[in-house]
């Protein structure tokens, strides 16, 4: 391919197509989803996309599953953080419960 100019980077492929914010947008997205990532397994930073939510270090040779495009969402922590017991859930139920017999 040819160069592209620092601005539009990988984007540039689209010209003058589509619109300034979504060309923004996918640049954004496919410059995170190119970087090298750190693995959850062995630390390094050698974690590649394979494909739509397949990740792989080319270290260790650990394959799971992530975002679309990040390894791990904000969700997937939060559920990390949850089930480590670093953060409680409410339970909506439980206090709905309490209040209907009071």
């Amino acid at each position: 391919m040819a160069k592209r100019t620092k601005k539009v980077g990988p984007a540039g492929r689209y010209q003058a197509r589509y619109g300034v914010r979504a060309r923004t947008q996918i640049r954004n997205v496919e410059i995170h989803q190119r970087q090298k990532h750190i693995c959850p397994s062995c630390g390094h930073k050698k974690v590649k996309r394979i494909s739509t939510s397949i990740w792989e270090c080319k270290k260790c040779n650990t394959k799971f599953a992530g975002g679309a495009y990040i390894p791990q969402t904000e969700t997937g922590q939060n559920v990390k953080k949850i089930l480590k017991g670093e953060i409680e859930i409410e339970k909506t139920s439980e206090k709905d419960e309490k209040k209907e017999k009071e």
